[in-house]
């Protein structure tokens, strides 16, 4: 119970610490804190599994690409200046989209009838951690996430990609676009030697 208590507090101390951190690169560092105490808290609640999978996934993928995303943009080094608006109008297309999900949603959801609580068969038992039908078993939880769980999955994803999609707009543009192949090589020139100038 100590180290049910103990992982909590790493686990709030650090999600707090990743949306409250001033530099991009600390929030990084807290996210993986954050995500190698849900992994130990993981193993206590006896499923290896998710805990591997949240070191390999999590923290192995998807902070390695926000780290990616961090090092593209050079965050930290400058300031970043607001891009051009490139999301002129979409404000009726996303609408129409929300409202043709909703409504995709509400129709894939109205033959489903309720079932009272109780009466639902679990397969799952008690037993050896990675025996099939056992909780936490590999095939229990693939069963769970690609039927039960499965829209929130996609919507996770979904969040994660606009997440990184959102960052590459803020930032706008470092290199004002040019016409021609000549024209990129003189603004180049002119911006090597600038920062030259600036180093001396």
């Amino acid at each position: 119970m100590i180290a049910f208590w103990v992982l909590g507090a790493i686990v709030i101390v650090s999600a707090v610490w990743t949306i409250t951190a001033r530099k991009p690169v600390y929030s990084v560092v807290a996210l993986l804190a954050n995500f190698a105490a849900l992994a130990v808290l993981y193993v206590t609640l006896s499923a290896e599994f998710l805990a591997v999978m949240q070191i390999i996934v999590y923290s192995g993928a998807i902070l390695v690409l926000f780290v990616f995303v961090i090092a593209l943009l050079s965050s930290g080094v400058a300031p970043f200046s607001a891009g051009p608006n490139r999301l002129k109008g979409i404000l009726v297309p996303a609408v129409v989209v929300v409202l043709a999900a909703l409504g995709f949603l509400i129709y894939a959801t109205a033959g489903v009838t309720a079932v009272a609580p109780g009466s639902v068969h679990t397969t799952s038992s008690v037993g050896p951690v990675g025996s099939a039908g056992v909780f936490g078993s590999v095939a229990d939880f693939g069963k769970a996430l690609f039927t039960v769980q499965l829209l929130p999955f996609e919507i996770t994803a979904l969040i994660l990609m606009v997440a990184v999609i959102g960052v590459v707009l803020l930032a706008g543009d470092r290199v004002p676009y040019v016409p021609t192949r000549k024209r990129a090589a003189e603004v180049e020139r002119s911006m090597r030697e600038a920062i030259l100038r600036g180093g001396e």
